[in-house]
């Protein structure tokens, strides 16, 4: 059984999708969410399935190394960033390097980038006119947005379409396909991580 970490900085959808997802399979479980907000309702959600929690702070992440030792402690083999805002740090990446992914609303290249996230994506891409978005998986480099991409899917944007609505559907392919691609990366885990 191989554990799984989210990192997440808002309510938790995401993750929470993750977390049921993989308490019906016997491959992986989710051991651990951690986010860089205390008043993230990603927490909550987490508490009721049962899932420990840790909330950690700049330093914890950037300078002590305290959140590797925490992931270290849980006995990590994979991170998935769900709505996670900060940079990933270098000791983290060096470690679990090729197993950190991260989901973002929209077809990568485009739209990404600091600051990139959530309603702002969907008013871009309605005030640009484009006929698509959909969501992009990706590993995670030090850069935000430009690690190789994993998966991709798409779906129409309407003239019609507001932020929320585009929202709405960009949501249905996070929650179709982001813990389906978790998985298929989890089974080709070699045996001698750990």
């Amino acid at each position: 059984m191989r554990n799984i970490a989210i990192f997440a900085s808002g309510s938790g959808t995401n993750a929470e999708n993750i977390i049921r997802y993989f308490s019906n399979t016997n491959t992986a479980k989710v051991c651990l969410v951690l986010s860089n907000r205390k008043d993230s309702y990603v927490l909550k959600r987490a508490t009721e399935h049962k899932v420990r929690t840790i909330f950690f702070e700049r330093n914890d992440f950037y300078v002590t190394g305290k959140v590797l030792s925490d992931l270290r402690s849980a006995k990590t083999d994979f991170i998935a960033l769900a709505g996670f805002l900060w940079l990933v740090p270098e000791n983290i990446l060096k470690e679990f390097e090729g197993r950190i992914i991260n989901i973002h609303p929209a077809l990568l290249p485009a739209y990404g980038g600091k600051g990139m996230y959530g309603d702002r994506v969907h008013r871009a891409v309605i005030r640009n006119g484009d006929a698509e978005s959909g969501i992009t998986i990706h590993h995670v480099n030090r850069h935000y947005d430009s690690g190789d991409i994993i998966f991709q899917a798409r779906c129409r944007v309407e003239p019609s379409d507001t932020p929320e609505t585009l929202a709405a559907r960009v949501h249905e392919l996070e929650y179709r396909y982001y813990p389906e691609i978790i998985g298929e990366m989890i089974l080709k885990l070699p045996e001698t991580i750990r």
